[in-house]
């Protein structure tokens, strides 16, 4: 896809700022689970973050499409950075699909001033399948009390807010599930241990648990019960490309470090690049990344058109999920018996791109979601 100088601009920005902030930092990031908050305040500096929130709010307003060029830079640089920032666009989008302007402007404003908010969705027993929510919250005068545990939080242990999707009825789960904001240090909400994770380490997640929570009926979202499946589901939409774009990016990096090492490392007396087994290994890398790239470009893209993307934003997800996987395994190969070891970069990405087929729904998921939209376009 051909961009015009406004997005080649961001694109630039972002990757330098990738460059200098990120690939620098990231070994010592997941090494150590350090959170990285100076870096975040140099990203939202730069603009980079949160960029889909419309200026009326103090967002930058960009494009999805505008979005995903910047976050396949982020996703390069580190994917742990990518996915904790990526956090609070995920919890804002409920927020700008079905807030009041007053929610608008209150919770968007305080992201867009320097807060962290949280996307409180998953449970222990519910992950993709979101109807199988059972936290709760009952109106009791002019609040609600919420009761109930989540799992798997990204930014719990530094979010400022939450979007909380719980239960306000007991009939269908697309008629009975509401969201709600709720400020982190409302008395009754338990924040949990780190999770001890496989890769993305920097990327604090966590447990979150509201024990008699009593929040505010303002803080219901949209000020109407039951739109809370609607909300979560754009959100799925709106964030799937911007995940595709970071499973794209940490491919990408993978592979220009692989393909680096291809041409300095020799065996048999020429370096491992002109051998046909390791150069085909290389090109079938560059056309998933292509691929994943304009996937998630097109979901993008029809975002900013107003139209419905669940099918293409699922094709995106999917496809960019797995093939970050694919990427960094054969990284990981390529590099050898130096890809096994956490001294060189290949081992940590490989890590870092196994959670893109599990969380924002598992790409098994996705291929229900596609399964079940292509059925409704075939003429069968």
């Amino acid at each position: 896809m051909e961009l015009n100088d406004d997005q080649l601009m961001l694109q630039t920005l972002a990757r330098d700022f990738a460059d200098e902030e990120l690939i620098p930092n990231a070994e010592n990031w997941d090494r150590e689970g350090i959170f990285p908050s100076e870096a975040i305040q140099k990203a939202r500096n730069l603009g980079i973050l949160n960029c889909t929130i419309p200026e009326d709010y103090g967002g930058m307003g960009l494009s999805f499409l505008d979005e995903v060029i910047i976050n396949e830079e982020l996703g390069r640089g580190d994917p742990g950075f990518a996915t904790i920032t990526g956090v609070t666009m995920l919890a804002c989008h409920p927020v700008i699909y079905g807030g009041t302007e007053q929610q608008k402007q209150e919770y968007l404003g305080r992201v867009c001033e320097g807060q962290i908010s949280a996307y409180c969705v998953t449970e222990p027993g519910a992950g993709s399948d979101v109807k199988a929510i059972q936290t709760s919250a009952i109106l009791e005068g002019d609040k609600y009390r919420i009761n109930g545990s989540k799992m798997w939080i990204g930014g719990a242990g530094h979010a400022d807010w939450f979007y909380v999707l719980a239960r306000t009825g007991n009939g269908k789960p697309t008629d009975s599930l509401s969201g709600f904001v709720v400020e982190a240090d409302t008395p009754g909400i338990k924040i949990g241990k780190k999770e001890d994770k496989m890769g993305q380490r920097c990327s604090d997640t966590r447990a979150v648990t509201f024990d008699g929570v009593m929040v505010p009926k303002s803080n219901l979202l949209g000020d109407q019960e039951g739109n809370g499946w609607m909300q979560a589901m754009v959100a799925f939409d709106r964030s799937r490309p911007m995940l595709a774009a970071h499973a794209v990016g940490n491919a990408r990096g993978a592979m220009e470090e692989a393909w680096a090492y291809a041409t300095q490392r020799e065996t048999f007396s020429k370096p491992i690049i002109e051998h046909q087994s390791i150069s085909f290994m290389l090109a079938d890398m560059a056309t998933k990344i292509e691929a994943g790239r304009l996937l998630a470009q097109k979901s993008a893209g029809k975002l900013d058109l107003g139209e419905r993307a669940t099918l293409e934003s699922a094709h995106a997800k999917r496809y960019a999920a797995d093939i970050g996987m694919e990427v960094t395994t054969d990284a990981v190969q390529i590099f050898g018996g130096y890809g096994y070891s956490e001294e060189f970069p290949a081992a940590r990405r490989m890590r870092g791109a196994k959670i893109y087929q599990i969380f924002g729904g598992t790409s098994q998921i996705q291929r229900i979601i596609i399964s079940r939209e292509m059925s409704k376009l075939m003429d069968y």
